[in-house]
């Protein structure tokens, strides 16, 4: 590696983790900033491309997102973080999704679950997209899938104990914030 491409390296990363940083801080729109640099500078960065992806994710961007992703994929097929976040943005708003993009979504899921069977939020996001197509006894059985991935998940809790109530209704799905990034 040349001296200006490993400066170019170590650019990418001080950017990419601080876009990081502003990720997990809740701050997509300064997250974005910084990681489109990053991955204009090294657009074969895997991490970078993630989190750039979970940052047009959470700004309701998928479709700018799904490109970043499918080349990643190209580079790193076993990548769980990868497949779920390209379930959230081949799904979209999960409110106004429609049968096409809830079918990509829950393929990309389940590649994710194959790859790791306790992946983060995976279940849960499952389980919202099996509520909103009425199919009750799929989205009870991932939500208890997600809790037995993370105990402490109150919203796939919640989310079960309304099915099981027979409460699920329009209003409750209005307050989900739906599939996220990992």
């Amino acid at each position: 590696m040349t001296a200006a491409e490993e400066q170019r390296r170590h650019r990418t990363m001080r950017l990419s983790n601080r876009g990081a940083d502003y990720l997990r801080a809740g701050e997509a729109e300064k997250a974005l900033t910084l990681l489109r640099r990053a991955h204009q500078l090294l657009p074969d960065d895997v991490p970078t491309a993630i989190n750039l992806s979970g940052a047009y994710v959470l700004q309701g961007r998928h479709k700018e997102a799904i490109p970043i992703l499918e080349r990643a994929l190209a580079q790193e097929p076993e990548n769980e973080m990868i497949w779920t976040n390209l379930g959230a943005a081949y799904l979209g708003n999960p409110i106004l999704a429609d049968e096409e993009q809830q079918c990509r979504a829950i393929e990309a899921f389940e590649r994710a679950i194959e790859i790791d069977p306790v992946a983060p939020n995976v279940h849960y996001n499952l389980g919202l997209i099996h509520r909103n197509r009425g199919e009750t006894e799929q989205a009870m059985r991932r939500f208890r899938q997600a809790i037995q991935a993370n105990p402490h998940d109150r919203d796939a809790r919640r989310a079960l104990r309304r099915l099981e109530d027979g409460r699920d209704d329009t209003t409750e799905r209005g307050k989900s914030s739906g599939p996220g990034p990992g």
